[in-house]
């Protein structure tokens, strides 16, 4: 599972940040998923459940905001968001799209106390 070393990554990233801002206990973390990113939620969930405890994130809430897969058409111009993997403009119909966002996993705030 690589959920796992993906959230040890994120403990370490949360702990490099309060490191920085000099406190001792981050409360809440943030994060976006997109739906291509590979990342099972579930399992981020648990690893993140299992691996907070004697970290700075111990007690930390997990907050997950999915990332749909946002798509520019190179032929009509079209921007727009999906929800699975599709790659024909909703609006051309061209297979001529560009992936804009939805492929990967952001830190995008932390509550540190």
């Amino acid at each position: 599972m690589h959920e796992y070393s993906i959230v040890q990554a994120l403990i370490n990233q949360c702990e490099s940040i309060a490191k920085e801002n000099e406190v001792e206990k981050v409360i809440k973390v943030v994060i976006k998923i997109g739906v291509m990113s590979g990342v099972e939620i579930h399992l981020l969930q648990t690893a993140f459940d299992t691996f907070k405890e004697g970290s700075i994130c111990d007690g930390a809430e997990l907050i997950i905001n999915h990332q749909k897969i946002k798509l520019h058409c190179n032929e009509c111009g079209a921007e727009y968001e999906i929800d699975e993997i599709n790659y024909k403009c909703i609006e051309c119909e061209s297979l001529n799209v560009k992936v804009i966002d939805g492929e990967d996993m952001y830190l995008m705030s932390l509550e540190m106390e």
